[in-house]
């Protein structure tokens, strides 16, 4: 079951382009995840896992996001990051990595390039990130 917010942010998301959603973990999958990396996902995170461990959004040009148990698993040693306080969720397909804070809920995208974090990709959770999706893309309006 998922939260009425995740159900809003899915249902907004899915009308504005093609996903592609893989079937969910399981809570014992994630929590197994967490344990053998000595990790704790962000709670958003770990919902979205529940519903779709994994997937892809706005295709066949979009972001990619990460499972715990189905291909792509995150890596938590991945180097695509700044520094070791982050670990790579997702990548847009720029190849810029999404990123999640090791503690608390922050959500982040590493911009390549200019070999920073941008103050304007900054996300306060993963749900802020997903509502902003459309327009991080340049496919909105």
């Amino acid at each position: 079951m998922i939260s009425d917010e995740l159900k809003n942010i899915l249902d907004k998301i899915t009308k504005q382009g093609k996903m592609r959603f893989i079937e969910g973990a399981t809570e014992e999958q994630i929590l197994a995840f967490e344990n053998v990396n000595g990790i704790t996902l962000p709670a958003q995170y770990k919902e979205w896992l529940l519903y779709s461990d994994g997937g892809e959004f706005f295709l066949p040009a979009g972001v990619q996001f990460y499972g715990v148990a189905h291909k792509p698993v995150i890596d938590v040693n991945d180097s695509d990051r700044p520094n070791d306080d982050y670990i790579v969720i997702g990548a847009l397909a720029t190849g810029d990595p999404i990123l999640c804070k090791k503690e608390g809920e922050q959500i982040s995208i590493y911009n390549h390039e200019a070999g920073r974090i941008e103050e304007d990709e900054v996300y306060q959770n993963f749900y802020a990130l997903l509502s902003d999706l459309y327009e991080l893309l340049g496919i909105g309006e």
